[in-house]
C-alpha cells in the first residue's frame, strides 16, 4: 500500500493529526524554529537532515514534499532546490574534486554544459562529452580519475537515449557514479532507481508542478549520498526552494497521473497526425515506431509525455519563421510541462548577436502538448501549413 501512486501522492508524509486534519498541508512559512532545551537542540543540530533547526536546511512543508519525490523515484530520500539547475550544480559537484573527471552525454541541458566546460573546469575537474547511445565510446573515456557518468535520457530537444541500465552496470563496474536528468520522463514514466542509477534529478518547474507557477529542482538518491549532499552543497551553496512554492509543488503531484495521461494520449493523436504532412520531413517522438531508439525507449520507459520535434521540409529560415508566425494556439516559450501547449522554434536562437547558432538544425521546432483538446491543437498547426 504504501508504495501505491495514490498512497504517496495523497498521504505519505502528511501527518494530518499534527495540524487539525486539515486536507492540505500548511505553509510553515518560518525562517527559523525554538527549542525546548539544550538537549534537543543538539540532537536536531547533528541530525539537521531529519530535524528542524532552520528553514535553509529542512523546513516541514519542504520534508512533505522530499518524501514524495523520493517514493516517486524508489529512493530513500531527495533534496529540493530553487531550480532544476541547482539540483544539478549541486548533484554533480557531490561527487567531484580538483582533479576529478566526469563523463557527460553530448548536448545536455545547457546549464549542465556550461556547469562543466566554464565553471567546475575552472577549479580542476576535468570533462567529456559522449555520444551516449554508443557504450564503447563511453567506456573507452573512462580514466582512473573518472568519479562520474552523468546521463540525460531522453535529452529534451532531439530525445537521444542511453541504455541506463547498461550505463549503470558499466559504471558499478569501475566504481564511479551515475547521475540522470530524468526530467523528460517524470518519476511515472521513467525510474532510473530501479535500474542501478545513482542520483535522479529533476526539474520540478515542469511535469512535477505543471502549473507554470513555480521554479524548482530535485535531487532523489540514497540516504548516504543525500546525507552529505545536505551537509556540503545544499547547505553551504542555500540554493532552497521556499516553502510556499513546495506546497505548490505539493498541489501539482495531486494531479500528476490525470496531466501525464491526458498530455500522452493527446501527443500521440497529434504526432500520427502531423507525420504525413508534405511540409515535414519527420516528427521526432521516442514513442513512434520510427524513432531510431524506438525499442529502447518502450524498454525503459513506461510512457512517453508531451514533448516531440518536428523538422520542418522549408528551403530557408525565413520559410519556417513565417509558418511559426502563423501559429496563434502554441505560445513561443522556453520549458514545458505545464498547462499550456507550447512552442521552441530553434531558428529563433540563430544569428543572435555574440552566441554561436544552436548544433541543432534550424529547420527543428519543438512542440509541448498542454491539457488543451488535442483537435483544437491540431487545427491550430495544419492551418499554419497551409496558409499563405
Amino acid at each position: 500500500m504504501e508504495d501505491h501512486i495514490s498512497f504517496i501522492l495523497n498521504e505519505l508524509g502528511e501527518d494530518r493529526e499534527k495540524y487539525f486534519n486539515a486536507m492540505s498541508p500548511p505553509i510553515i512559512q518560518t525562517s527559523n524554529f525554538a527549542f525546548p532545551d539544550v538537549d534537543i537542540f543538539r540532537k536536531s543540530i547533528l541530525d539537521e537532515v531529519n530535524s528542524h533547526v532552520y528553514t535553509r536546511g529542512n523546513n516541514p512543508t519542504v520534508e512533505i514534499l522530499r518524501k514524495k519525490l523520493a517514493a516517486l523515484e524508489c529512493t530513500d530520500d531527495a533534496l529540493v532546490f530553487a531550480s532544476g539547475s541547482a539540483a544539478i550544480a549541486a548533484a554533480i559537484m557531490s561527487c567531484v574534486a580538483q582533479g576529478d573527471h566526469v563523463i557527460c552525454v553530448r548536448h545536455p541541458y545547457s546549464w549542465t554544459s556550461a556547469l562543466l566546460s566554464k565553471y567546475l573546469f575552472r577549479f580542476g575537474v576535468d570533462y567529456d562529452f559522449v555520444d551516449g547511445s554508443d557504450m564503447n565510446a563511453i567506456e573507452n573515456l573512462i580514466r582512473p580519475t573518472t568519479k562520474l557518468l552523468f546521463l540525460e535520457s531522453p535529452n529534451t530537444f532531439t530525445f537521444e537515449l542511453q541504455d541506463i541500465r547498461a550505463c549503470a552496470t558499466l559504471a558499478k563496474k569501475h566504481n564511479i557514479k551515475t547521475a540522470i536528468d530524468n526530467s523528460y520522463s517524470s518519476p511515472l514514466f521513467q525510474q532510473p532507481a530501479k535500474m542501478g542509477v545513482d542520483i535522479v534529478i529533476h526539474t520540478l518547474t515542469k511535469y512535477i508542478n505543471g502549473h507554470s507557477d513555480v521554479v524548482g529542482g530535485a535531487v532523489c538518491s540514497s540516504h548516504e549520498i543525500i546525507n552529505k549532499m545536505f551537509m556540503e552543497e545544499y547547505m553551504t551553496l542555500g540554493g532552497i526552494i521556499s516553502p510556499h512554492d513546495a506546497s505548490l509543488v505539493i498541489r501539482g503531484l495531486r494531479t500528476l497521473p490525470l496531466r501525464m495521461s491526458r498530455v500522452q494520449s493527446s501527443t500521440k493523436i497529434i504526432v500520427e497526425k502531423l507525420k504525413t504532412h508534405e511540409k515535414i520531413k519527420r516528427v521526432i517522438y521516442p514513442f513512434d515506431p520510427d524513432f531510431p531508439q524506438y525499442e529502447l525507449a518502450k524498454k525503459q520507459m513506461s510512457g512517453c509525455g508531451g514533448l516531440f520535434t518536428v523538422e520542418f521540409n522549408v528551403p530557408d529560415i525565413e520559410s519556417l519563421l513565417q509558418i511559426v508566425s502563423k501559429i496563434k494556439r502554441w505560445k513561443i516559450a522556453v520549458s514545458w510541462g505545464g498547462h499550456e501547449a507550447l512552442m521552441m522554434p530553434i531558428a529563433a536562437l540563430y544569428n543572435l548577436p555574440g552566441r554561436a547558432d544552436p548544433h541543432i538544425p534550424w529547420n527543428y521546432v519543438r512542440f509541448y502538448v498542454g491539457l488543451e483538446e488535442p483537435e483544437y491543437l491540431l487545427e491550430d498547426l495544419l492551418e499554419a501549413l497551409v496558409r499563405e
